[in-house]
């Protein structure tokens, strides 16, 4: 697989867009030091001033070279659109501006502001949309616990943002590393750690998550997404 580093990206997106780049942003565990290598996405923003086909002829070099990196292709949004989008992604936009790191252009935050009923919305909304998915996927899935170690590992990032918010909106600031963080919001939310220690130490990278038959993980996990939904429904 081919190297490119964030800098190099960077440099390449600068150089073919010029003067309409307005921010090219890294977010994600690669801002918040957390990245496990070959698991965890490299994750950009593109902020630009506006969106045609000039512009993705413009980016398709470096994002080619990029793609062949193994990294997704960057977020892309308007200068407009992200300066009126803070009430329809308020959980992201918070977590962004947690954990990020200006790349190229300008520091795009000024003026930018979430409300707080915003984001209890979008989190209960979210996370009652996750808890009824996963409830799904276990029903399904019962019996062959490789095929729900796949659904719980894809949705564990989710979550993990969600717990990040949520302390967030409790008035905490949430903890960096993610056994911490199961840790504190077990503790607010009602649910029990230490029962998500495979979950945890999977995203800090130490080995894979298996399942046994029986492996009580998957119902400790649904429990915290239901104790985590029911934590935001009370919040006003």
């Amino acid at each position: 697989m081919a190297t490119m580093t964030v800098e190099r990206f960077a440099e390449s997106v600068a150089a073919a867009l010029g003067d309409r780049l307005v921010a090219l942003l890294l977010y994600g565990s690669a801002a918040r030091g957390t990245h496990v290598a070959g698991r965890s996405d490299v994750n950009t923003l593109l902020i630009c001033d506006a969106v045609d086909e000039a512009l993705f002829a413009g980016l398709e070099p470096a994002v080619r070279d990029w793609g062949r990196a193994g990294h997704p292709a960057p977020l892309i949004l308007t200068e407009r659109e992200w300066r009126t989008s803070a009430d329809a992604f308020p959980i992201e936009y918070e977590d962004i501006r947690e954990a990020h790191r200006v790349l190229a252009g300008r520091d795009p935050w000024r003026g930018v502001t979430v409300q707080r009923e915003h984001l209890r919305d979008q989190l209960e909304h979210e996370l009652m949309g996750k808890l009824v998915r996963l409830r799904q996927a276990y029903a399904a899935l019962r019996g062959d616990p490789k095929q729900l170690a796949r659904v719980i590992v894809g949705s564990a990032a989710g979550f993990f943002t969600m717990l990040r918010a949520t302390l967030r909106l409790a008035g905490k600031t949430p903890p960096v590393p993610p056994d911490a963080l199961v840790r504190e919001a077990g503790a607010l939310m009602g649910f029990a750690p230490e029962r998500l220690a495979a979950l945890e130490a999977h995203a800090r990278g130490e080995g894979q998550l298996k399942l046994a038959p029986g492996d009580p993980l998957p119902l400790a996990y649904l429990a915290a997404v239901a104790h985590t939904a029911e934590f935001v429904n009370r919040l006003a």
